[in-house]
């Protein structure tokens, strides 16, 4: 095992594939169904996670946008299948370090992407060619227009990677979903510490800005754990 592993550090080169699905991302975010029911919802970065089909199939309007959304179904399942066993075997490395309540296991970590990913396919099989649902698109510059969403999400994306954006980036990234997101709409972004386990360090200066902007940002505990110390998610609402 490498030293890394040893120290607990999930090693990444570039941006994974998220794969998770509708239930954990109600309790990552502590979605209720007051918030749901408002739409339009905006999932950024959402990978080949079932949460846009899951809520679609109940009524709820949402779109998802990715950069992946520019391949076939074919090729995502492929890559999708490839990296769920790739992080399978990484996080057996970390196993330790990680609080597996929620999941159970290793392997029931590894059947929920499974099945989050096998949901997401069918969906995006079903919508290509439309593209109403899953819209390709890449952050800090998205394809909507201003005040679309009245929710906007962000899970596994920016302070996961904050070894790999700098400061500017974060910044741009929160202006451009400030943007879309309709004045009195929520933005929540999860987790807010990195692969090396550390919390971003410039969480207070980017809170500074947006209130700067004449927004409000606070910290909102959530009931989903995996990571250690990763107890809050980033709540921004947009005046």
């Amino acid at each position: 095992m490498r030293k890394e592993q040893d120290a607990g550090v999930y090693e990444q080169v570039g941006v994974a594939m998220t794969c998770r699905s509708y239930q954990e991302y109600v309790d990552m975010f502590s979605l209720t169904e007051e918030i749901l029911t408002k739409g339009p919802i905006l999932d950024v970065g959402a990978g080949a996670s079932s949460f846009t089909v899951e809520a679609c199939q109940q009524g709820r309007e949402v779109i998802a946008v990715d950069p992946l959304y520019e391949m076939k179904p074919e090729e995502i399942d492929t890559k999708g299948k490839r990296e769920i066993e790739e992080s399978t075997q990484k996080l057996a490395g970390i196993a330790h370090t990680l609080l597996w309540e929620y999941y159970g296991s290793l392997g029931q970590h590894q059947q929920n992407r499974e099945r989050s990913l096998k949901k997401f396919i069918a969906a995006y099989r079903a919508d290509e060619g439309i593209g109403k649902r899953y819209v390709s698109g890449l952050l800090p510059e998205l394809p909507f227009a201003n005040d679309q969403f009245s929710l906007v999400l962000g899970s596994h994306f920016l302070f996961l990677y904050h070894q790999q954006f700098d400061e500017q980036f974060h910044l741009d990234a929160i202006n451009e979903l400030l943007r879309v997101c309709q004045p009195g709409g929520q933005i929540r972004l999860y987790p807010l510490i990195g692969l090396d386990r550390k919390p971003y360090s410039k969480l207070p200066q980017l809170m500074e800005e947006i209130q700067r902007f004449g927004h409000t940002s606070s910290l909102q505990p959530t009931s989903f754990r995996f990571l250690v110390g990763a107890t809050h998610y980033l709540e921004i609402r947009k005046s």
